[in-house]
């Protein structure tokens, strides 16, 4: 399992879990050994290869948690419910999980290991953070139709300059995280 979305100033953070096949490698996940990390694929590589691993895997979820919830219970909480959430809502059940980070959910009710660093390290975790990162940028995509000002289309809710001349010029949106924009706001001082 692997989460997107942890660092953006707006918008839900998705996590994926997903079960494939055993032996069952994605060709562009996995190239000459090699895991690739979703963040350095292409945005249309990585539908192609959502699509594929969606196709085979024997179990898939996302599931999204709320700049609203993010706000209140902070992104670390967030992050790991949202991947507990997407493991536990997988039919068939996995007996067992890699995770993305150094910390494993608490209310995960599956054995685990964290893997720092596991979506450029690992097949599976490499794979949901491609379905994660997906999910999340059609989410961001979506909003960006609602408030088209900001931006989302293109930097999908995180910190770049456009965004903060945006929210200079307009404030913040209904999806932006109010406890990022603080922090973020009082840094840049």
């Amino acid at each position: 399992m692997d989460e997107a979305g942890a660092g953006p100033l707006a918008g839900p953070v998705a996590a994926a879990a997903v079960i494939l096949p055993a032996g069952i490698l994605i060709d562009g996940v996995c190239v000459a050994d090699k895991v690739h990390d979703s963040k350095k694929l292409s945005p249309k590589k990585r539908l192609i290869l959502a699509l594929e691993i969606k196709s085979k895997a024997l179990a898939y979820s996302i599931v999204f948690i709320s700049h609203d919830e993010i706000d209140k219970i902070n992104i670390l909480q967030a992050r790991l419910k949202a991947m507990a959430m997407a493991v536990a809502s997988l039919e068939p059940k996995a007996d067992f999980a890699y995770v993305d980070g150094h910390l494993l959910p608490p209310t995960l009710e599956i054995p685990a290991v964290a893997i720092k660093g596991g979506d450029a390290a690992n097949h599976l975790i490499a794979c949901a953070s491609i379905l994660a990162k997906v999910a999340r940028d059609e989410v961001m995509s979506q909003e960006h139709k609602k408030y088209p000002h900001y931006g989302f289309d293109k930097h999908k809710g995180y910190g770049t300059k456009a965004h903060f001349a945006a929210l200079a010029e307009h404030g913040p949106s209904e999806i932006h995280r109010l406890t990022f924009l603080k922090e973020n706001l009082l840094a840049k001082g």
